[in-house]
């Protein structure tokens, strides 16, 4: 018996298989501290908690609209609007099972085969994997950290070619914690006005955790508003990453076909989900400014230690909750038989010596970097970058 030739294009998240490997050496009793998945490490808020025990009370227990609950769909727009200053119907929301899902189904609705889809580098693990399931060629634009790991609009018009389909990126930046500006937004806007042709992905799922003020959205240009899918949902900035709910804002054709996909794969979204999804995006949102103004402060503790960290070298972030430094001054070093020739043995070191998880920069498109979040609490990493310190000072 065969598995399919697909299962060959693409690899396993390796944010996911470093928090797999660090459940293992948990479960021997090794105290590995987590510093590789991107989850904030705060509850969900009390009323939207409350919210979902309502919903089973009231018997949201049945199957629902492929494209989600109206009511909700309005939320969607009601909180682009309030924070965004877009105008969308509820006919351009689909709701899926998580931000991931909302970005297959729009790969899978605006990629062909060998279609090019332009990312710039890093980006997060998932872009360039799901568009070689679509069959499409990831088309991967280095940046700089001089630059702040963003491009211009002149690298970005120089990478277009008439096989481009779409541009993909997010900002804020997993795993950079880059935010663009609006001017900055603009000038890439002009260039896609020229290149009607091209969808533009803006993955804005951290959007509320921004440290340089108000958010800009790349749609808020009406020039090329038709060109824009936005995607979205609630796992970072109301700490909802168990319920899994996700959404796109998009024209009337690509949500068609994003329901028509979603149709066939989960139909759906959880109906539990979906009632306390309306109390966070147009209940109270005091929680989510407190928690961003949390990470806020973890980024500049964070910013301390690794000024200390001799050899790494980062770009402060200006949103989500990650650090980026560029570590190659370690590769090449030893500490007896154990050799770091590149990020991932880096990575990996520091897990087995220092019982701490990270991710290598190779799975976001920058191989000489590497990820680490500060979604945990001070205390502990606090005591992860002492343990990092000392593993480092043994590489010779």
């Amino acid at each position: 018996m065969k598995l399919s030739s697909l299962l060959d294009r693409f690899s396993e998240p390796e944010t996911l298989k470093m928090a797999k490997l660090g459940r293992e050496l948990r479960a021997k009793g090794v105290d590995v501290i987590d510093l590789s998945l991107g989850e904030p490490d705060f509850d969900t808020p009390q009323h939207i908690k409350d919210s979902a025990k309502k919903a089973v009370d009231d018997n949201y227990s049945h199957y629902t609209p492929v494209a989600g609950y109206l009511d909700l769909r309005e939320a969607v727009c009601a909180k682009l609007k309030r924070d965004n200053n877009l105008d969308y119907k509820p006919e351009n929301i689909v709701v899926s099972t998580g931000a991931k899902q909302s970005l297959a189904n729009v790969i899978l609705a605006t990629v062909d085969k060998d279609d090019e889809v332009i990312i710039p580098a890093p980006f997060w693990v998932t872009y360039s994997e799901l568009v070689k399931i679509a069959g499409g060629i990831p088309v991967i634009l280095p940046t700089t950290r001089e630059n702040k790991y963003k491009i211009s609009a002149a690298e970005l018009e120089a990478a277009i070619t008439p096989k481009s389909k779409v541009f993909l990126f997010s900002s804020p930046c997993n795993p950079s914690g880059s935010v663009y500006s609006k001017d900055e937004l603009k000038a890439l806007a002009d260039v896609f006005a020229k290149n009607p042709e091209i969808f533009i992905i803006s993955d804005e799922i951290y959007e509320y955790i921004n440290f340089v003020g108000k958010h800009e959205s790349i749609a808020q240009f009406d020039a090329i508003k038709d060109q824009v899918i936005i995607v979205n949902g609630l796992s970072k900035g109301y700490a909802m990453t168990g319920y899994r709910l996700g959404y796109i804002a998009a024209n009337t054709d690509v949500a068609k076909g994003c329901e028509k996909l979603q149709g066939q794969f989960t139909s759906g979204t959880n109906a539990v989900t979906q009632r306390a999804a309306i109390d966070a995006l147009i209940g109270d949102q005091a929680p989510t400014v407190a928690m961003t103004k949390e990470f806020e402060r973890r980024k500049k503790r964070v910013m301390e230690l690794i000024s200390e960290v001799p050899g790494w070298s980062v770009a402060e972030p200006d949103g989500a909750f990650y650090v980026f430094p560029q570590v190659d001054s370690y590769f090449g070093k030893s500490n007896g038989d154990e050799k770091i020739q590149n990020a991932d043995d880096l990575c990996m070191y520091l897990l087995n010596t220092a019982h701490v998880s990270t991710v290598t920069g190779r799975a976001f498109g920058t191989p000489n970097c590497i990820r680490l979040s500060f979604a945990n609490s001070l205390e502990k990493i606090e005591t992860a970058y002492a343990r990092i310190k000392d593993a480092l000072a043994k590489l010779k």
